[in-house]
């Protein structure tokens, strides 16, 4: 009797409903894995029905992907150790403010063979200063990840808009694993060894689409933002030369977690709208989020937050401007119009 691999998805707003279609769907073809996706589903009252009942019962979360249906096979669950027990594959997409918490919960349930990957673009505090996600639910959960990082506006993704991603793996069976569960003709994977790299790159470049919505609500135009792009893409190279403890190379940046990501988040990813409401209403942050996002979250203020207090431990803050000056201005009441003054006297080399 041949084993077939049990999938749990971790997270099922916007971009998790979106992987839950696509998983859903290739599951259902293939002979790798348990046709049954149990996808955790963080338990909400919608027009008086907990949105677990309604995705099950109409196949639709009409909260974070309303106007389209998931695959009769993926079943939402309330209880995050009733859908992680007895799971083979992990496939974690939520906030990354949530993820201790849940890997605390889950942690007595998950087989120790178990193997899990991280879409999660954003960094978090540790004691020694960043810590990535991956490297979080490694040392809680005790199990190998990857990582999938690209270019992939959830809704465009959704609609079957063909787009590029990358999936890094030091565990190459891994890696091909992940890609027979997630590749589809219009979602395109190419598969890395350098994990480190590629989830850096899916946390730094918030930073930049931030800096990105400045200058769209100074109304700066496109040649300035091609400027934020490219000084963007510097210091995000200069910061994963610095913080990885890996091989990082010029290589990985091109493929879609690099150039490709960050110049589809500053045209049009949440980060960048979010940072043009910032200067043309005046509004705070947290209430743009709140006002904006429906219940989603903003990942860009907060990573420059952890980036600018390790860059201030190490005392480099002067070699980033552009990633200090989004943090300032976000936090520390710093003037929106020194942004155009920061790629003004941005050094030539970081």
């Amino acid at each position: 009797m041949s084993f077939l691999k049990k999938v749990c998805i971790v997270g099922s707003g916007n971009w998790g409903s979106v992987v839950a279609m696509i998983i859903g769907k290739n599951i259902a073809k293939s002979k790798q894995f348990d046709p049954l996706v149990k996808m955790w589903v963080y338990e909400e009252i919608i027009n008086s029905r907990k949105l677990t009942e309604v995705i099950n019962t109409e196949h639709e979360n009409i909260k974070y992907l309303p106007g389209h249906k998931l695959p009769e096979n993926v079943v939402a669950v309330p209880n995050i150790t009733e859908a992680a027990d007895g799971a083979d594959i992990f496939v974690f997409v939520l906030p990354h403010q949530f993820i201790g918490r849940l890997c605390d919960q889950m942690k007595k349930h998950v087989k120790p063979d178990a193997i899990g990957i991280s879409l999660i673009k954003g960094i978090d505090e540790g004691p020694d200063g960043l810590k990535l996600i991956s490297h979080i639910i490694h040392e809680k959960l005790g199990i190998e990840m990857s990582v999938l990082m690209g270019a992939n506006i959830a809704s465009e993704v959704a609609d079957e808009k063909f787009c590029e991603t990358t999936i890094g793996s030091k565990n190459n069976i891994h890696g091909q694993i992940f890609k027979e569960l997630i590749q589809t003709p219009n979602f395109r994977i190419t598969v890395v060894e350098e994990c480190d790299t590629v989830e850096i790159c899916g946390a730094l470049k918030n930073i930049v689409a931030v800096g990105a919505g400045f200058c769209d609500g100074l109304g700066s135009g496109d040649n300035t933002k091609a400027a934020v792009i490219r000084l963007g893409l510097m210091e995000m190279l200069a910061f994963a030369k610095l913080f990885c403890k890996g091989p990082v190379t010029s290589a990985t940046f091109l493929e879609s977690c690099g150039v490709a990501d960050l110049v589809t988040t500053c045209y049009g990813g949440r980060n960048r709208k979010v940072a043009e409401a910032f200067v043309k209403t005046g509004k705070s942050i947290e209430d743009l989020e709140s006002e904006m996002l429906n219940g989603q979250k903003l990942q860009g203020p907060q990573t420059s937050a952890e980036v600018y207090k390790v860059l201030k431990q190490k005392n480099l803050v002067n070699k980033f401007p552009l990633f200090a000056a989004v943090f300032q201005i976000c936090y520390e009441s710093r003037p929106v119009r020194d942004f155009i003054t920061c790629l003004q006297n941005h050094p030539e080399h970081v």
